[in-house]
């Protein structure tokens, strides 16, 4: 099977971004998993600390493993926002394949020293782990927000002198990007907008991989701008978790009497997919689709 590493670096010469969406049961897994298989594109799974409390961390590294064995498909788990060195260790430690250490709330320079020691100690659990650190302030919650707060942006100073200092295979900034959406997004009325220019003079300085965190309700020439100037992963969770909450309601109030759970969920499963079936089209559809790169990466096992 091909790494995480081979397959962002595909997509980083392609031009084109590896979808990633965040997960808190089976169900999403399961729609997320199958909306991939079906596009035949590698997907990241992420998971927060909350949503790995949820889980358990060695019960959905185990989940996303035996998806990746038994289909032989490129799924890949990512521990997101870990705020801790002990919650890092633990997803290290469970298998995975990429962990966000989050010390972004912190000065820059503390920042830099807690996310150098995580790099040190993660990579002597498993080299072949990524680990991504996050600097600027994107806000917090993929939830529905009333109002949205002034957030500061990422220079490419800081960030250049960031990705030196720690190590970090992969650097999520903050470009005009937030976590979970107001209402008016949710409703199609706003689209959150990016610096592109921003975007590109990162790239251009650290030279290393980029995630988008917080894209929900991003407007989609903006997220095809993002890639196109060095952005190769993009985060989504608060619109998954919409459509998620929308299946449910659609089920049951088309079936109020019904309670048998293999029923009711296919409804939520077949909303979530169709959200992310959307999202992982629009990612892949740069100069290289992601399934010819699959295809390409498969020949050289």
């Amino acid at each position: 099977m091909v790494t995480l590493h081979e397959v962002l670096k595909h997509a980083e010469t392609e031009g084109v971004a590896i979808g990633h969406f965040n997960v808190s049961d089976w169900v999403t897994l399961k729609a997320v998993f199958e909306s991939a298989s079906d596009r035949n594109v590698p997907v990241i799974v992420g998971v927060s600390e909350r949503e790995r409390q949820f889980l358990g961390v060695r019960q959905i590294a185990a989940m996303v493993t035996s998806l990746r064995e038994e289909y032989d498909f490129p799924i890949f788990l990512n521990a997101d926002h870990s705020h801790s060195l002990a919650s890092a260790i633990e997803a290290a430690k469970a298998g995975f394949d990429s962990i966000v250490f989050d010390a972004s709330a912190l000065p820059l320079e503390e920042n830099i020293r807690q996310t150098r020691t995580a790099v040190d100690t993660i990579k002597a659990i498993r080299p072949e782990i990524l680990v991504e650190g996050e600097i600027g302030d994107i806000g917090s919650g993929s939830e529905i927000h009333d109002t949205a707060r002034d957030l500061r942006l990422t220079t490419s100073v800081e960030a250049r002198q960031f990705v030196e200092e720690t190590k970090i295979d992969i650097l999520a900034p903050a470009v005009g990007n937030m976590h979970g959406m107001l209402m008016r997004m949710v409703t199609g009325d706003t689209k959150k907008r990016l610096d592109i220019e921003r975007i590109r003079t990162i790239k251009e300085q650290t030279r290393v991989f980029m995630t988008l965190h917080g894209a929900s309700g991003t407007d989609d020439g903006d997220l095809l701008s993002a890639i196109a100037a060095g952005i190769t992963v993009v985060h989504i969770n608060t619109e998954v978790r919409i459509a998620w909450r929308h299946g449910l309601d659609s089920a049951l109030s088309t079936q109020p009497n019904e309670i048998v759970p293999y029923k009711i969920l296919p409804h939520v499963v077949d909303s979530v997919k169709e959200r992310v079936a959307a999202r992982l089209a629009l990612f892949s559809s740069g100069p290289c689709p992601l399934s010819r790169a699959n295809r390409i990466l498969n020949q050289h096992r």
